[in-house]
């Protein structure tokens, strides 16, 4: 062993060496582990490698190169003598080892060392370089030759030579013998050693940079990422991640009339999923301690603060009750269930707007996007089944898979508008993404399971004049199935109303001259900020359970709808039963509570009556889009609950939907 430790050059000794002081966990499971032909990672802290000697760490940021191949061979070495203390305890001695970097709390996180995919430059090249996106396109994995051992003829000394990346990975042999002896070698002529080339596992991906932190009219850009090893398989499409890596070059694919450029390509170290750290939102004690304090004002009042709640929601539009109470309903959700044997029910809302040009749908979904941590905005005519799915693409004479506006919202929110003008194929693709929640793909030999965990919020105009007497899959082309996924479907019809266009003027005139009634109203509106802030809260801090009284409301209701002939069958099967749950457990949410009453079930069983057009409450009321905000609506809620009573004690079923006209 003392001749082994005097063959050890000093660099590796004192990496060794740390690594036994601070990993000798990570060694010692790994020394126990069972495969020896497996790449084991060795995770090790940059923030931690900074405090124990910062002149190493500045060497491992500026020539990663070199000095992560060093650590590999100390992690190597640490290993053989963790071996040695652990031989008497089913110890297997290990070949490959890889240490991989985590910058996550180091200095390394700044704008220099962590840009965005888009500023990146030839100055970053060769660095310790950390980027973060979404993987929108994932390759098969591979095999490749990266290391081979050379002789040199004439005195007998053997060195490992790399692949090039920049040369399409080929074999580059020095131009003398590497040899470090007192008297040069300088030997010209080398010799392959045989049964010396080591392969590893080989994938490329490609990650984008968000959208969300891109201004308008901002391209987003994406680079290519090389996974080796044990990174391989990791991530696929649709995952937000943070790697950090080497950034190099790669010769662009030989196509006939095309110039051969030098592609930016990020050799990766270290992958980080943060799919669930996807949210940005900051929620500091005191915000939180305004959401209870705001609850404790409005504690007598409390349909009253939900209204605040909602006037925040697109502010610019006037009115539109029905339309933002459904809007915040879709964005906060229920509760995911899952039963013992494994069958998940979602939890997330999905949202339709039907409705003329004029009436605001873009306007909520682009006020919607803004709301969620997460979104993509597309259009229907512009997204094929790629577009919003995924496809499989060629790429250097290579299959991969990219993914489509769905799986890149999985954990936040898809805004499609002009949801009518996909193709009736493209329509079929998202039944499974809508309901499953996943994207079974089997395309070019690439078979897998994509998550598209996300809400779906569409907007579409009815095909030519809307007619009431119609089915809604006649007036907007959408097929039955369809349109039964959609918890709520709102229909937003520019009827002519004197008394409301009166109103609206009168709002609209007022929106250009400040004044003592326009300061009043804002003072009761919420900020975007707050309320993205709020939805984030609610979702993530309450689960509520419904109670025996909200369990029999949803019953009796579901119950009566079945019993019906006159509603669409599309709409009345278990499907709306879980819109109901759902619906209710979202309401609870937004009034800052864990559990479901009476009052969240009715509202619940409101936003379903609104999406039938034989309700009783769009014949007596008109349509969504002349709903608005009441004067007293807990004092109204009061008189409903009591009719309510009364019809459930009297049996009067009937009657049961026009209870819900005032809540």
């Amino acid at each position: 062993m003392e001749t082994e430790d005097d063959d050890v050059p000093l660099h590796l000794k004192s990496l060794a060496a740390f690594l036994i002081r601070h990993h000798s966990d990570q060694l010692r499971s790994i020394t126990l582990s069972p495969d020896p032909k497996l790449h084991y990672p060795l995770y090790v802290d940059f923030a931690e490698l900074m405090n124990e000697d910062p002149p190493l760490a500045h060497l491992v940021f500026s020539h990663p190169i070199d000095y992560l191949r060093f650590f590999n061979d100390a992690a190597l070495w640490a290993h053989k003598i963790v071996f040695d203390k652990l031989k008497f305890e089913k110890a297997v001695e290990k070949i490959f080892f890889h240490v991989r970097i985590n910058i996550s709390g180091s200095p390394l996180e700044c704008p220099e060392t962590f840009p965005s995919i888009g500023h990146v430059r030839v100055k970053h090249h060769g660095i310790l370089l950390t980027l973060k996106g979404t993987v929108i396109r994932s390759g098969a994995t591979k095999m490749y030759e990266g290391e081979r051992t050379y002789m040199c003829r004439k005195c007998k000394h053997m060195f490992p030579v790399y692949p090039e990346l920049e040369t399409r990975n080929s074999i580059v042999l020095p131009p003398s013998c590497p040899s470090q002896r007192s008297k040069p070698c300088e030997g010209t002529n080398f010799l392959y050693v045989e049964n010396t080339i080591i392969c590893h596992d080989y994938q490329e991906i490609k990650i984008q940079e968000s959208t969300q932190v891109l201004g308008v009219g901002v391209i987003p850009r994406s680079t290519l990422v090389i996974l080796k090893d044990d990174l391989v398989d990791i991530v696929k499409a649709g995952d937000d991640v943070i790697v950090t890596g080497i950034l190099t070059a790669k010769w662009s694919p030989d196509l006939r009339d095309v110039r051969c450029d030098l592609d930016p390509v990020l050799i990766a170290n270290h992958v980080r999923r943060t799919n669930e750290l996807k949210s940005d939102i900051d929620l500091p004690d005191d915000v939180i301690m305004q959401f209870k304090q705001f609850w404790l004002e409005f504690k007598d009042t409390p349909l009253k603060g939900r209204n605040a709640i909602l006037r925040g929601i697109c502010p610019q539009v006037f009115g539109l009750f029905t339309v933002k109470l459904a809007v915040a309903l879709t964005l906060i959700g229920g509760v995911q269930h899952v039963d013992a044997s494994g069958t998940k029910v979602r939890g997330e809302s999905h949202l339709l707007l039907v409705g003329d040009p004029g009436t605001g749908k873009s306007q909520f979904l682009k006020f919607a996007a803004k709301l969620s941590n997460r979104s993509v905005i597309t259009t229907g005519l512009g997204s094929t089944s790629a577009g919003l799915t995924v496809t499989a693409v060629k790429d250097g004479g290579e299959w991969m898979l990219e993914a489509g506006a769905l799986v890149l919202a999985d954990g936040g929110l898809c805004c499609i508008d002009e949801f009518d003008s996909m193709r009736e194929h493209d329509r079929a693709t998202i039944h499974e993404a809508m309901e499953q929640q996943t994207i079974s793909v089997a395309k070019a030999g690439l078979v897998t399971t994509l998550s598209t965990k996300t809400v779906v919020f569409g907007a579409t105009n009815p095909k030519g004049h809307y007619d009431p007497d119609q089915p809604l899959s006649v007036n907007t082309t959408l097929s039955g199935p369809l349109l039964s996924r959609f918890d709520i479907v709102l229909v937003l019809l520019d009827t002519k109303n004197p008394e409301w266009d009166a109103v609206v003027s009168s709002h609209i005139l007022a929106e250009g001259e400040p004044g003592k009634e326009k300061d009043e109203h804002l003072a009761h509106i919420w900020p975007l900020a707050m309320l993205r802030r709020y939805i984030h809260f609610v979702k993530g801090y309450f689960r509520p359970v419904l109670t025996k009284e909200a369990e029999k409301v949803i019953s009796s209701y579901y119950q009566l709808q079945r019993r019906s002939a006159a509603q669409n069958a599309a709409r009345t099967t278990v499907r709306m039963l879980e819109s109901l749950i759902r619906l209710a457990q979202a309401h609870a949410r937004l009034m800052f509570r864990n559990e479901v009453t009476r009052l969240d079930a009715i509202t619940a069983i409101l936003c379903i009556e609104s999406s039938m057009t034989t309700s009783a409450i769009v014949d007596s009321v008109g349509n969504a889009l002349h709903s608005n905000f009441t004067e007293n609506p807990d004092q109204e809620c009061i008189r409903v609950l009591i009719i309510h009573s009364l019809i459930h004690a009297y049996r009067i079923c009937d009657s049961t939907k026009v209870s819900m006209l005032t809540i």
